[in-house]
Parts: structure tokens; sequence; C-alpha cells
């Protein structure tokens, strides 16, 4: 037999309850989507970059972070979201920035760079901007650096696995496996961390560590 015909009016409205019930639902699931993203972002994991400011200042003069009058050791480059494929991602929404960054002076002594970390890497962390900087302060005050590095007077070698094995010395909590020396030829550029997005320290899926045999930590002045 035959399929019976519904009826026309009966049929619409159901549509109409349906249609409605998707308008509804469809905010709801967005809402759910991000408010995830905001706690947490699309990316695996972060890598924590502290630059050493000597050997960027000896290319860089002019540059706000060299000429503030202020004698730099360390200073956090970047928070960067990243994949585990060796990815990341980046300029991922054009969500406003800081209202005030100078409040991030004493540790990202540059403006500009404040301004192009939140527009190439913050945006992609599912955080606000406020959000975002206070997890890099947060970040950064969890790794002590060990007293050798702060503010040596006097250059300084070492080998890239005796570098780390002073900062484990001095934050038990990192592993070789967590820690990245960079260099630049013979020069140490940065170290960097592998964190997970709740700043443990984490093995990094792709190091890239400095080659050179031995590096040389240009003093601060």
């Amino acid at each position: 037999m035959g399929r019976k015909p519904q009826n026309r009016n009966c049929t619409r409205e159901v549509n109409i309850f349906l249609a409605l019930l998707i308008s509804l639902a469809l905010p709801a699931a967005v809402s759910c989507q991000t408010a995830h993203e905001t706690e947490s972002g699309p990316f695996d994991y972060y890598l924590l970059t502290l630059s050493w400011s000597p050997d960027f200042c000896f290319h860089e003069k002019a540059n706000p972070e060299c000429s503030d009058g202020k004698r730099h050791g360390f200073v956090v480059h970047g928070l960067w979201p990243e994949f585990r494929n060796g990815t990341h991602p980046s300029n991922c929404s054009s969500a406003p920035g800081l209202s005030d960054p100078a409040k991030m002076l004493d540790i990202m002594p540059d403006p500009q760079l404040i301004a192009h970390e939140w527009e190439v890497h913050g945006t992609c962390s599912g955080l606000t901007a406020d959000a975002y900087f206070d997890l890099i302060r947060k970040a950064y005050a969890s790794i002590a650096i060990p007293d050798q590095f702060k503010a040596p007077q006097t250059q300084v070698t070492i080998t890239p696995d005796s570098m780390k094995q002073n900062f484990e010395a001095k934050n038990p909590n990192l592993t070789d496996a967590d820690l990245v020396i960079e260099c630049g030829g013979k020069y140490l550029t940065a170290v960097q961390v592998c964190m997970s997005k709740t700043l443990n320290a984490i093995p990094c899926p792709n190091p890239q560590d400095c080659h050179a045999r031995t590096i040389v930590i240009a003093p601060v002045r």
C-alpha cells in the first residue's frame, strides 16, 4: 500500500518547529565551542622563549629594548602556541590587544614586540589579551634564572649541555628534554621551555638545539 500523504499544514508547522529548535541550539553550540577554546585554544603546547637581550641588542641597538637605559638579561620573546607536528597557528583573529601594554615592559621591553606577539601568537591561544599576557607573566615567573646568567659582567663560555644542567639545578621540575638552547653561530640567543597549557614543563616534541660545541654568553652592559 502506498504511503499516506501528510497534511500540508501539519508538515509546515513541524518544519517551523524544527527550524526554531535549530536556531536556538546553534548559538548554544557555538557558545560552548568558544568557551572551550577560551580555556585551552586549538593547539598542543606552549613554547616559552626567553631571549638573551645582550645578543639581540648587539644587532639592534636602536630598538627600545636596547635604548631604554636598563640592563636586560633574559627577557620574554614570546609564549607561542605550537602543534606537535612542528607547525604552529598564527594570526588567528583581529581581537584587540592590551589596553595598557606598558604593564608588560618589565619583562617584554618593547611595545612593538608586545603588539606583534599578540597579533601573531596570542590570538591563537583562545584567550583574551589580558588573560594571555597574564599567562606570559606566570610562565616567566615559573622559571628561575640561574644566578650566573642573571647579569654576567664578563663574557661566559659554556656548553649547551652545561647550561641546561644549570637551569635544571635551579628548577628541579625541568629536564634536558624540556629545554632548548638557541644560538646564532657560537653566541647564545635564547633559552626555550616547552610547556603544557597549564604551564607544566614537558618534553619538547621538535627540539632544535644549538649545535655549537660551546656557546658564548655576551655580558650584560
